[in-house]
């Protein structure tokens, strides 16, 4: 079971896998452009495993930020996965030993898989989510090390790289919207954030977007269920 189940992460990690080795090779050029060494790279991508996160401290190292500020904006930018955890608790129960490793491998796209692939009984679920955050953590070590070794022989320009990550988050975002069986997560969370955006101004909206988001998906929960109840009843 045990390999099967490893084959089965690894298969559907694959999309993970591009993802995470073209946005590591980018983040491993920011670094070195900033001038850090890709000990760097491997530092942070083995103690941090934030996107996001990471691409933001090179800017905060770069300008000399401090401790309390670098620890502060992590925290407001990553903020969303304590919101991940709690609809993973009952997935992650009873994980053992493996249950730190796995919040601290929680990502965007880790969580993306781990909320919506549905695994049988011929899968060790618990495994099945070790072997997915483990693949999915090697694939982004492996693309800052590389991207950072690159930068240290080849010249690239790093207008733009910043980017990536939104760009990967707006993928995902697409990807739900076409598989989820009801799209009304989705519009709220869009008419949720652009409210906040417009009330709360772009360096504040994100805590308050992900509690009134928060809000509204657990008043709604009964209905959501239904709804994909209905739309499975008619596939």
């Amino acid at each position: 079971m045990t390999k099967k189940t490893f084959r089965r992460a690894f298969h559907d990690s694959l999309p993970i896998m591009a993802g995470y080795l073209a946005l590591g090779i980018g983040y491993g050029v920011l670094l070195q452009s900033k001038g850090y060494s890709f000990w760097w790279a491997i530092l942070m991508s083995v103690t941090m495993f934030a996107g996001s996160g990471q691409y933001a401290g090179v800017d905060f190292m770069a300008s000399g930020a401090s401790l309390l500020t670098t620890g502060f904006m992590t925290l407001v930018i990553n903020c969303r996965h304590f919101f991940y955890g709690v609809s993973l608790l009952d997935k992650y129960r009873g994980t053992g030993i493996a249950k730190p490793y796995l919040i601290f491998g929680l990502t965007d796209e880790t969580y993306s898989i781990t909320a919506t692939t549905e695994l049988g009984d011929e899968i060790n679920h618990k495994k099945y989510y070790f072997f997915l955050t483990a693949l999915n953590h090697s694939y982004w070590i492996t693309g800052c090390v590389l991207g950072a070794v690159l930068g240290m022989f080849l010249p690239f320009p790093s207008t733009g790289i910043d980017y990536a990550m939104t760009a990967l988050f707006i993928v995902i975002m697409v990807e739900q919207w076409l598989t989820c069986k009801t799209r009304l997560p989705a519009i709220l969370g869009v008419a949720t954030t652009a409210a906040c955006l417009a009330v709360f101004g772009a360096e504040y909206f994100i805590v308050p977007s992900l509690l009134l988001i928060s809000v509204e998906l657990m008043l709604l929960r009964k209905r959501l269920e239904k709804a994909e109840g209905e739309v499975s009843g008619d596939d």
